[in-house]
């Protein structure tokens, strides 16, 4: 992320790597949902292995009838977003991401820039394989909080809660996505079955990173880490294609600041039942 970010401020966007030719993946069927677990259930690490310290303790939660899209939004999606006037409209957006989009001028996802004219070109994405034409089927990348809550708004959805996403994906074999690995050019690609939870791109959940009931910092360095952190940003969950494989737990929470998109950060809609 890190290196996208600086190689990205230079004006040659150069490419890292040369990713191999691959054939364009066809679109993902429309949106479906599915039903999320409902009443009592538990959240957390259950402390078998490692986690980190703001996984824990597991403890209750109620979770009201949900349904939960069954993959992440893609760029296609995104597009009818922006094409519809999204960025544009300030009865979507919250009033800091409203004020955030005037602010900065904030059309399209990060990295996103024209090819050729603003008005009639295309637009390409750059990752550490340069600049390429923006992939329709692959899961939309590099947005804010702010942006994925009105992309939700403009499509009659939420943002799932961080709870009903761990419940959902709880039992889920983690390590079955598009993860940091030798396979190549690290960047977002369509997934299938459990795939869709894990790897990719983070999802914004709907979630204030906050304590857990009877949370209390480690001592030492951790402590100082995630204890003073749980202020004013938001809940990422599943991973990201640039998440070392194997890394990934049900419980992992993420965490950015509502502006910030400089992350492999995505969306997953969901819906009250």
């Amino acid at each position: 992320m890190d290196l996208t970010a600086t190689f990205f401020e230079n004006p040659l966007r150069p490419a890292v790597w040369t990713s191999q030719a691959a054939v364009p993946a066809a679109l993902p069927a429309p949106i479906g949902w599915v039903t999320g677990r409902e009443g009592l259930a538990e959240i957390g690490h259950d402390g078998t292995g490692f986690a980190f310290d703001n996984e824990g303790p597991r403890h209750k939660v109620w979770l009201d009838p949900h349904l939960l899209a069954d993959r992440p939004v893609t760029n296609a999606e995104w597009q009818a977003f922006m094409a519809d006037g999204g960025y544009a409209n300030p009865l979507l957006w919250l009033a800091d991401g409203w004020a955030w989009v005037q602010e900065n001028g904030i059309e399209a996802p990060l990295y996103w820039v024209k090819d050729g004219p603003k008005e009639s070109g295309a637009w390409q994405r750059y990752a550490l394989d340069g600049l390429k034409p923006v992939k329709p089927a692959e899961p939309v990348c590099h947005i804010s909080y702010y942006e994925a809550d009105a992309f939700a708004r403009w499509a009659s959805a939420r943002l799932p809660t961080e709870a009903e996403w761990e419940a959902m994906a709880e039992g889920l074999d983690p390590d079955s996505g598009n993860q940091l690995d030798a396979a190549g050019p690290v960047r977002p690609l369509p997934s299938e079955g459990s795939a869709l939870w894990f790897g990719d791109v983070w999802e914004w959940t709907g979630s204030a990173y906050l304590p857990y009931p009877g949370f209390k910092p480690a001592a030492g360095a951790v402590g100082e880490y995630n204890g003073k952190f749980m202020v004013s940003q938001m809940v990422l969950r599943g991973g990201s294609c640039a998440t070392p494989r194997g890394h990934l737990r049900a419980s992992y929470r993420n965490f950015f600041y509502p502006h910030q998109r400089w992350m492999y950060a995505g969306l997953r809609l969901a819906k009250d039942a």
